[in-house]
């Protein structure tokens, strides 16, 4: 009984230190893409205003694991989760030789990017969806991998390779934002909307209700 306990043990220890080691570097690249996305805001804000003072760029903290960057008529809400996770062992991520070296790579910190139409926020629509742009998964080395949109196109599949940096960052955080920028909004076909409810009306509900279209997820990691 000694032995099964003492093995309970390390196995916690182990995995506590490798998931605490995880939350650290997961936080630290969070924080530091607070930082950079302010950066971003401040130098379009400055270009944009040159030749549109209509076009508001602003960059929000919402909390220690949330800040947004809204533009024109689009938010971007960039999420950092407080858990650490793993994979089944068929996720594509999981299928690499650089995970099956070593076990504490198999846990990752994630952090993700939705894009919301802004009025969503601003008249508190709480029906209105959220498409999520990327993931960003971050191990004990400080590497990372993307997962999203095919119109990121960013060549960051390559875990065992990729290590973060502010460069590295920085395109992400823009590659997200010229993603939103292209996710153009769509009517409703007009059937949809030719009959309401009294309480809609009451209600003060939006009566025609756009959407986002969405986003291609590629699934797909090469390795």
């Amino acid at each position: 009984m000694k032995d099964r306990l003492d093995d309970i043990i390390t196995g916690l220890q182990q995995k506590s230190t490798t998931k605490q080691a995880i939350y650290r570097n997961t936080l630290d690249t969070f924080n530091r893409m607070k930082e950079i996305s302010q950066e971003i805001v401040a130098e379009l804000t400055d270009r944009i205003t040159k030749h549109n003072a209509d076009v508001v760029i602003e960059y929000r903290a919402i909390s220690d694991l949330e800040f947004q960057i809204k533009f024109s008529g689009d938010l971007l809400v960039f999420v950092m989760h407080s858990n650490i996770v793993t994979f089944p062992d068929d996720y594509e991520i999981m299928r690499t030789d650089y995970i099956d070296e070593d076990f504490r790579r198999r846990f990752f910190g994630h952090i993700m990017a939705y894009n919301f139409m802004a009025d969503t926020i601003k008249y508190n629509r709480l029906d209105d969806p959220g498409y999520l742009v990327g993931r960003m998964l971050i191990n004990i080395e400080n590497h990372f991998c993307i997962e999203g949109v095919k119109q990121l196109d960013l060549p960051y599949d390559q875990i065992a390779r990729n290590v973060i940096t502010d460069a590295t960052l920085r395109l992400i955080v823009e590659s997200a934002m010229i993603a939103a920028v292209n996710n153009d909004l769509m009517g409703q076909d007009v059937s949809d909307i030719e009959r309401i409810t009294y309480k809609q009306k009451l209600e003060n509900s939006q009566l025609s209700k756009p959407r986002k279209l969405g986003f291609m997820i590629n699934h797909e990691l090469t390795h």
